[in-house]
């Protein structure tokens, strides 16, 4: 656990600044509402996060058509790097509306951070959002 949630703050921090990420959750970011609670219960913050892109489902299918060390699957907890789009899988049955008002951004990409190295998962999300 302790490589995935290393993973997973790189990647987060390296998202967090990238002009085409809308916005990134994770509770290793000073931006997340619920990090100073997460910092006070836990040793490390995990390996699951997930962000938005910009362009909506189109913006979401281009990155995740783009990437080529990620898998594309709906289950997680394996230790390679997994990512899946919620708004067409765990919420599809919910209207435009009912996602908007759950939180559920249409450009949102979920991702389980995995164990490769930190910066082979970084380069494959930059050279996928670089196609925005």
């Amino acid at each position: 656990m302790e490589r995935h949630s290393a993973n997973a703050q790189a990647v987060a921090e390296f998202l967090a600044h990238h002009p085409r990420v809308e916005r990134v959750n994770y509770p290793g970011l000073p931006s997340h509402p619920q990090h100073a609670l997460a910092q006070r219960q836990m040793k490390a913050n995990g390996g699951m996060l997930s962000f938005v892109v910009a362009g909506g489902m189109k913006g979401a299918a281009t990155v995740m058509d783009n990437l080529e060390l990620a898998i594309h699957a709906v289950t997680f907890g394996t230790g390679c790097t997994i990512c899946m789009h919620p708004p067409t899988i765990t919420h599809e049955h919910m209207t435009p509306q009912e996602r908007a008002a759950a939180g559920i951004d249409d450009g949102l990409i979920r991702l389980s951070v995995g164990l490769e190295d930190a910066e082979d998962i970084i380069s494959d999300l930059d050279q996928a959002l670089a196609r925005l």
